[in-house]
């Protein structure tokens, strides 16, 4: 029993190629027609679409930082930012982001270039008008965090003009937002000063209050002078002490000059109770009984003076900077690649399209030209695959002829 080898690739190429020119006119016809079509259609049918782009970097983002305040008031201001509600970075390049891709944008590139007109639209929805600006006109972020707008349309000057006015409507945006935004924080921060110094003259006219009350200035250098006096009188005291000893050993306590110590003595110990109980604060001196309690109020309200003065300056230079952000105008979008009127189409793609078209074209009219011969040999040996064939197109004369 003989058995058929499998043909190699070479061989099935050949074969294949045979039966294209065995049904040449066929396969010319399967391969030109869809061809030419396509050709017309691209060519002469088919509307081109031109692209125009910018590549623009995002607006470089602010910071307020509260080193100032740190320095002023020590470590412990780190908690300040979450009271003031300051941010290390604000979202400049997001709010860019929406702005570009809001309806508000679109809508005025729709109404300025009048696209209903450009895009022969006759549907009754306005929505339906944005989606389809929307397919042609697209936003990215390249590898370098840079926007890229892009724009389709089927006129290459219309398409720059549209990039160009939706950059420069958008940094308007941009400037209203950011210059709203500035005068509402600035608004803010100049009620919080107002407070700020109210409170700050309040508690200067306490403190000086205080200070006039009780004689009490300056803590360090007073409490230094007031042990430093009493020292010297108690040392006075006791050597007052030890000679009214010696004298009243020496000569007994009826003399001239123990009289005149015992008279030093009690006006020495005299001026150290009168100082320990504070009479002599009008020079300066403290009472070493009221110390304490005066030293920590004079504390707790200079403490509370630095925090407000600190509070004051920090404020005082975030309403000045809100007001200049408020009153400047500046370009925030940066374009890096401007755009052009670029007449190089990217759609449909001429040459892409055609060979796409006979290539398939081709592959199929192989596919039926070897099909037909594969009939033709059946046909010729009387297999059942050419009897099934067969049976197959009389089923659709038949229905013809019904």
């Amino acid at each position: 029993m003989e058995t058929k080898n499998s043909p190699s690739l070479i061989e099935l190429f050949i074969r294949v190629l045979n039966n294209d020119l065995k049904h040449f006119k066929l396969c010319s016809a399967i391969v030109l027609i869809p061809t030419i079509t396509v050709f017309v259609l691209v060519m002469w049918v088919i509307k081109p679409e031109y692209s125009s782009a910018a590549i623009v970097t995002p607006p470089a983002s602010s910071q307020a930082s509260l080193s100032n305040l740190s320095s002023m008031l020590g470590a412990g201001a780190s908690g300040m930012s979450s009271l003031l509600n300051f941010k290390t970075s604000d979202n400049d390049a997001d709010a860019i982001w929406t702005i570009l891709s809001s309806w508000e944008i679109h809508n005025q590139v729709i109404e300025h270039f009048n696209l209903s007109d450009h895009y022969e639209f006759d549907g009754d929805f306005h929505a339906d008008l944005l989606k389809k600006f929307r397919k042609n006109f697209s936003l990215e972020c390249n590898d370098e965090n840079m926007f890229q707008i892009t724009i389709v349309d089927e006129d290459y000057n219309m398409a720059a003009q549209m990039v160009n006015f939706v950059l420069e409507k958008a940094d308007s945006a941009f400037n209203v937002f950011k210059t709203t935004q500035a005068r509402q924080a600035r608004e803010y921060f100049q009620t919080r000063l107002d407070s700020c110094e109210f409170a700050l003259d309040s508690l200067l006219k306490a403190f000086t209050k205080f200070q006039v009350e009780n004689d009490f200035y300056d803590p360090e250098i007073q409490m230094e002078s007031t042990i430093k006096y009493l020292s010297e009188l108690q040392a006075k005291r006791e050597q007052v002490s030890l000679e009214m000893s010696f004298e009243q050993m020496n000569r007994g306590s009826d003399t001239k000059r123990y009289g005149e110590l015992q008279k030093q003595y009690k006006s020495v110990s005299s001026a150290l109770h009168g100082s320990i109980n504070g009479k002599n604060k009008n020079v300066g001196l403290l009472s070493l009984k009221k110390s304490p309690e005066l030293g920590a109020e004079y504390m707790r309200m200079e403490s509370e003076i630095k925090i407000q003065e600190a509070l004051y300056k920090l404020l005082r230079q975030q309403s000045e900077q809100l007001r200049l952000d408020e009153a400047k105008l500046l370009t925030n979008l940066h374009v890096l690649e401007p755009p052009w009127p670029n007449n190089k189409k990217v759609y449909p793609l001429r040459g892409v399209s055609l060979i796409f078209t006979c290539v398939i074209s081709f592959i199929l009219a192989s596919l039926l030209c070897s099909l037909l011969s594969y009939v033709e040999e059946e046909r010729r040996l009387g297999s059942n695959v050419a009897k099934e064939w067969d049976a197959f197109w009389n089923h659709f004369r038949l229905s013809k002829k019904k």
